[in-house]
């Protein structure tokens, strides 16, 4: 228990030379995606192994660790989730990919007993194989701010925390600020809110503040549920505790009580890792009654949701940890005025509450210098689809799309073309070629009518059907749609049965200018930022893809090939050789011909199954 300041510096520099004596580390990542691949098996596999060899193995930092100790830790997410399992080797920060449980053994006998690196486990790259993490393209133009100990520290480990300083700036804002100074601080940041809208967090915690009433809530949110995202869930299982110091940073500044972490039941390992950080700092005396031997008190609570991707939105959030049912209401009044319980409430995400602690040591100053001048500090985005390397990404604001996809992410899969990209999920809009140079900023991208959102970067290549993929996000958002208000209850239902027709070869003259009719009367009308988006996929593709769109109302035709009901069969007459096998799989009885001469496909009877097209060995069918 840290009863004084003096008690939270001493035992800080007292696991910061444990976690300097311990200089060789194997750290395994037991992020969600490593774990689904079996890394925590790796982990106890090289942990067994280790004390078969007689190795000293040290899995929990202790405050005298044994000076040839191998620290043996689960980290958080190291971000290459296309190469998982991955772990990171120290002090020589090797990063070995696609572990498989055969490989202890090896990782053993080589890396940690004769001190060598194993190639064909490094990452390779036409013909160039990269034994250390940082040479690898994928991390070489990332700015890990946010992101900066996952992947490096022990993320169950509230002791490690320490070792790297953690609690410094809580400490500081507790000792040595005022409340004002500290909402100046983050004022002059001009951190926005990475959980989408941008607002800027300083602004948001000096509004609550000067609230008259004494009874105000912290709110964290970590209801992620953009299809394809996982920023906020990989902060919170690799690097808990810095969120948990941002929230009660903002505690202080806000004269706050309570705080709640709004988390999504989906996240299971998210939830028990903040359920761990919690109580190992209720057992520091971090958190509860008269902190440090001071007048301030601060508890955290963590409530799961359901998956209701409304509840992203602020008004339903607080409504749901309420008891209530997950829906929007009018405002005014805001949260800041009446959030959780009509209390005055800061609600930032998860991303946002990570920046702080940072910003506290190194000042507004050095914050601003990264990224343009109106949207400082970097953005972590998952990035997944047709691309290379799939992941998490984080990057300074303002870099651009060109260099995300092609630089780090390595290209568009199997050398094909890329086409678009959706960003900011099912909220978000579509970007394509001419917007590769377009900075990734808050202002840029409104400009260019797509939006950030939480993170979320769907990459898609020449193959991909965009209607589809507008109908696709409809889809989502009209399953999402709480019901409340009837643009976007009735207005989302419309839009995704005219885009199914479309889809299905019934689409119709004047679908297009319905859509958009449609689409301009939910963004005006809607209730909450869920509806007032809801279209803006549809309008995208619409703007950058209109062809297609045509293609599959006049000519029923995908020119992709991926809507089902449009394909259109046909055989090669050059290639057939009358060999009758594509007759017997078709279920429909749509081949005729004679034996050894050209068949032909009825296009009426034909139901685009493909049976045909896997039957044929001539690959005459197509």
């Amino acid at each position: 228990m840290l009863n004084t300041r003096e008690d939270l510096i001493q035992i800080r520099s007292v696991y910061a030379k444990s976690l300097t004596a311990q200089t060789k580390k194997i750290l395994v990542c037991a992020g969600t995606g490593c774990v689904s691949s079996g890394a925590l098996d790796i982990f106890h596999q090289l942990t067994t192994l280790m004390k078969e060899h007689n190795i000293p193995c040290s899995v929990e930092l202790a405050k005298e660790p044994h000076e040839d100790s191998v620290g043996m830790k689960m980290s958080g997410c190291h971000g290459f989730c296309e190469m998982g399992p991955l772990l990171r080797i120290e002090p020589q920060g090797w990063l070995y990919t696609k572990v498989l449980l055969s490989d202890c053994e090896e990782i053993i006998n080589r890396t940690i007993i004769a001190g060598e690196n194993i190639e064909r486990l490094a990452y390779q790259k036409n013909d160039i194989t990269y034994e250390k993490q940082d040479d690898i393209p994928f991390y070489k133009k990332q700015t890990r701010i946010v992101l900066e100990h996952c992947g490096h520290i022990d993320a169950t480990s509230i002791e490690e925390y320490f070792g790297i300083g953690g609690y410094l700036a809580f400490e500081k804002a507790l000792f040595d600020m005022t409340a004002d100074e500290i909402i100046v601080d983050i004022t002059e940041s001009n951190l926005r809110g990475r959980g989408g809208g941008g607002f800027p967090a300083g602004r948001k915690w000096s509004q609550v503040k000067r609230q008259k009433e004494h009874q105000r809530y912290i709110v964290c949110n970590g209801d992620e549920g953009d299809p394809g995202a996982f920023m906020d869930r990989s902060i919170m299982e690799g690097d808990p505790h810095r969120m948990l110091e941002g929230m009660m940073i903002a505690a202080v500044a806000c004269g706050a009580s309570e705080g709640y972490i709004y988390v999504r039941a989906e996240y299971p390992m998210a939830v028990s890792r903040l359920k761990t950080a919690i109580e190992q700092a209720n057992e520091y005396g971090l958190l509860g009654e008269h902190i440090l031997g001071t007048d301030f008190s601060f508890c955290i609570h963590i409530n799961k949701g359901a998956g209701a991707f409304v509840c992203g939105e602020g008004s339903a959030l607080t409504a749901s940890i309420e008891g209530k049912r997950g829906m929007p209401r009018v405002k005014p009044p805001r949260t800041v005025e009446q959030g959780l319980f009509e209390k005055p409430t800061v609600l930032n995400n998860v991303e946002t509450f990570a920046n702080v602690p940072i910003i506290m040591i190194k000042g507004a100053a050095w914050y601003k210098t990264i990224g343009p001048e109106k949207s400082p500090g970097t953005k972590a985005f998952a990035l997944t689809g047709n691309i290379e390397n799939t992941g998490l990404i984080e990057v300074p604001m303002g870099t651009t799309l060109r260099e995300v996809i092609f630089d780090i992410g390595g290209g568009i899969r199997d050398g094909k073309e890329f086409k678009a990209v959706q960003i900011g999920g099912p909220s978000g809009g579509c970007l394509t070629t001419k917007d590769l140079d377009l900075p990734l900023d808050f202002d840029s991208l409104k400009k260019a009518g797509a939006m950030i959102g939480s993170g979320g970067l769907v990459v898609m290549d020449e193959n991909t059907c965009m209607v589809e993929v507008a109908r696709f996000f409809m889809n989502f958002t009209q399953n999402e749609s709480c019901g409340k208000c009837v643009p976007c209850r009735e207005g989302t239902k419309r839009m995704l049965a005219i885009l199914n027709r479309i889809v299905e070869g019934q689409g119709e003259e004047g679908d297009i200018e319905l859509l958009l009719e449609l689409a301009d009367t939910i963004s005006a009308t809607a209730l909450c930022g869920l509806g007032k988006s809801a279209p803006f996929p549809v309008v995208s593709t619409i703007k950058n893809f209109r062809k297609e769109y045509e293609a599959h109302i006049y000519d029923k035709y995908c020119p992709t090939g991926n809507c089902r009901k449009l394909k259109k069969l046909s055989i090669d007459s050059a290639l057939c050789k009358g060999c009758t096998k594509c007759t017997k799989v078709c279920p429909v009885g749509a081949i005729s011909g004679k034996v050894k001469e050209t068949f032909v496909i009825d296009e009426v009877h034909c139901i685009k199954c493909g049976a045909c097209v896997t039957a044929c060995p001539f690959h005459a069918i197509s």
